[in-house]
């Protein structure tokens, strides 16, 4: 059985890899990180005119109707290189449910995302488990009122909407969730303390009123929360499956050509031993990850469990790896003028998104529970 990309995705994987070693090196990370800007407006004006902006967009909006894999290759490329632009936010988080639900009205905000011309986001997280949705909305004329507070929301204040999940007049379990397309200057945008130069925040709507049309699709069957749901977890288990990647091969490169008593580190059994386990924890997400993209994008009955199996790994043997990572460079590893740094960084990020190994196992747990 091959589990290889086919050869249009090898090439797509290709394009995003060389674009994002030629744009997003050490020294332009370095650069930008001192502009204290929220992202690198010129690396993601480059990914959207080399068209990998617009590759998971739907068509009418200028883009290719691709799907989850693709997203993932273009994902992983972005944590491989820890490129401070917000592709999941806009990706993962927003296009992906507006281009499957949306409206002809809701898909057009897509078209100036394709052209690097606006960023999107979407609220994924809330107070507690990841995945709970206990923010609501009431109805109120020919509008909503929304109540609730989001966490962890990227590019809160520098999107054009943000995708609000919130239960429609008390309703339980996957019917009565809509999302809503809200504007953020209509809501409460607190700042969150990010381990990452990527701005997060807390976001309280407070009697938020939004017309009919704010909500996505116009219904509120649950459907549109799980394609955000699924696509928030897949958005970032791909975004740490790149991140294992590059500091594994940050690492190897590093233990091979520093010596200690005379010998390379990578000649020392234990740094070889250490090595393997990295290697081993990234191997494991990346079949994970790979099987949730593609069962996802098949339309498979398991995919929430793929992906929780995905995100237990994420958030539990990859960041140790990147601890081990750390380990093996020594002082260096600690440096902030060290790439390394920013991927350790970008994986304790993503763990916290993801909600932790403990919730991932009681998330998997109750879905095994429901099969049985």
């Amino acid at each position: 059985m091959d589990f290889n990309l086919d050869e249009d995705r090898r090439e797509l994987e290709g394009l995003a890899a060389d674009l994002l070693k030629r744009e997003a090196g050490p020294q332009r990370l370095e650069a930008f990180e001192k502009t204290g800007a929220p992202y690198d407006a010129a690396i993601w004006k480059a990914l959207a005119q080399a068209g990998l902006l617009g590759v998971v967009l739907p068509e009418d909006a200028g883009g290719a109707g691709l799907g989850p894999v693709e997203l993932t290759v273009i994902l992983r490329q972005i944590g491989a290189h820890v490129a401070p632009v917000p592709a999941y936010a806009s990706l993962a988080l927003a296009a992906a449910p507006i281009a499957a639900h949306g409206t002809a009205e809701q898909r057009a905000l897509l078209a100036p995302l394709a052209e690097g011309g606006a960023i999107l986001t979407g609220a994924y997280r809330e107070v507690g488990p990841a995945g709970r949705v206990r923010t609501t909305a009431r109805g109120d004329g020919d509008g909503y009122v929304l109540d609730g507070v989001k966490t962890f929301v990227p590019f809160a204040a520098e999107s054009e909407r943000i995708l609000i999940p919130a239960v429609i007049d008390g309703g339980e379990g996957g019917g009565g969730i809509g999302v809503f397309l809200v504007e953020p200057g209509a809501t409460r945008i607190t700042p969150h303390p990010s381990a990452t130069t990527d701005p997060l925040s807390r976001v309280e709507l407070d009697g938020v009123r939004v017309g009919a049309d704010a909500l996505l699709g116009g219904v509120a069957d649950g459907a549109a929360w799980t394609t955000l749901r699924r696509s928030a977890v897949l958005g970032a288990v791909a975004l740490a499956s790149g991140v294992i990647d590059g500091a594994l091969t940050l690492t190897a490169e590093y233990v091979k050509g520093r010596e200690q008593f005379g010998r390379a580190l990578a000649q020392f059994q234990a740094v070889t031993m250490n090595i393997g386990d990295v290697y081993i924890a990234k191997r494991a997400l990346d079949v994970a990850v790979w099987a949730g993209a593609w069962r996802l994008a098949e339309g498979y009955d398991d995919v929430d469990e793929t992906l929780a199996i995905a995100a237990f790994n994420a958030t539990d043997p990859v960041v140790k790896a990147l601890y081990t990572c750390q380990h093996l460079h020594g002082g260096i590893g600690l440096d902030v003028t060290y790439p390394l740094h920013r991927y350790f960084a970008w994986g304790k990020h993503l763990g916290h998104l993801l909600g932790g190994p403990e919730d991932q196992l009681d998330n998997l747990g109750a879905l095994v529970a429901q099969e049985a």
